[in-house]
């Protein structure tokens, strides 16, 4: 049975994301944060979180209370303000990059543009391969596109488009997905936790794009059968897609677990779930959501890639 409500902006507006929308999205300020039983508590992992390629996320915006999470769990988080490089990622052991764009204004063409440079995506696999941790969350249109060569660079194909599932999804908004036990929630370290009570039983995904990982990579949010990418850009309507504009997302995902060389990897297709925010100034969409558990998702994302799990 489902105990959460929560009806998307999309839904009211019969377009994805529109720039009110979007602009209307806030930290929730008042969401709880504490941690009971912190991981990092003899050491203190420096994770930053990226804030230099026009992200739509940053540690002082709407990804606040992620910041606020991985602090209370005994992380030092600091804001990512350069280009990625040997000399700007030394001394951090998890980077988080949440929705990277090519312009901060999501409705103009040029925010599909790269977000990173070749030299920035070859530095960053190299120092993965070193053994950093990365987080990286490209959600839907144009932010899937904007981080798809970032997506290469690691192996991960990125659909950039905006995904539904109608066998997972809600009934009223089938593009925010639930995952639990054998419907497209993994067994995985990520998914245990330390012990049953850090167990996670619910993820809810907020709208966003699907993910098919490399051999060997680990699909920690399948899709269903039933699933589909609607291949329409930002801003354009949501109902009645034509039938070409709808690609089969069977066997892809939302999210994926990897290592590569010393380093590990967490890839996410979906934003709002890794943090609280409200809309409108009432409505609530990620981890303050009633009904998931989405906040012990994060926090384990968090402890995996700082290998504490």
């Amino acid at each position: 049975m489902r105990t959460f409500i929560w009806i998307p902006l999309i839904c009211a507006l019969g377009v994805f994301d529109s720039s009110l929308a979007c602009a209307q999205q806030e930290p929730d300020t008042t969401f709880d944060t504490r941690i009971a039983r912190p991981a990092f508590t003899n050491r203190h992992p420096v994770v930053m979180i990226d804030q230099a390629h026009h992200n739509f996320h940053t540690m002082t915006g709407r990804y606040r209370p992620f910041a606020s999470l991985a602090t209370h769990d005994g992380c030092q988080v600091v804001p990512g303000k350069s280009a990625f490089s040997a000399t700007s990622l030394a001394g951090v052991d998890i980077l988080v990059i949440s929705n990277a764009l090519g312009n901060d204004d999501m409705s103009d063409s040029t925010a599909e543009n790269p977000a990173f440079t070749p030299a920035e995506c070859h530095a960053l696999l190299e120092w993965v391969k070193g053994g950093g941790s990365l987080l990286l969350i490209a959600d839907h249109s144009p932010m899937g596109a904007a981080a798809r060569a970032l997506g290469e660079t690691l192996s991960v194909d990125m659909r950039c488009a905006y995904t539904i599932d109608p066998k997972q999804g809600l009934d009223t908004a089938p593009s925010v997905i639930l995952y639990r036990p054998g419907r497209g929630l993994a067994d995985h370290p990520i998914t245990r936790g330390r012990d049953s009570s850090e167990a996670v039983h619910r993820v809810v995904a907020f709208t966003g794009q699907s993910l098919l990982g490399p051999p060997g990579s680990f699909a920690l949010l399948e899709l269903s059968s039933a699933a589909q990418d609607l291949m329409v850009r930002y801003g354009q309507a949501a109902r009645d897609v034509p039938p070409d504009k709808r690609k089969s997302a069977a066997g892809r995902t939302q999210g994926l677990a990897m290592t590569i060389g010393k380093g590990r990897v967490v890839v996410l297709g979906e934003a709002a779930m890794m943090t609280a925010q409200v809309a409108g100034g009432t409505m609530r969409m990620g981890m303050n959501t009633p009904g998931n558990d989405d906040r012990q998702f994060a926090i384990n994302v968090v402890r995996w890639l700082g290998r504490a799990l």
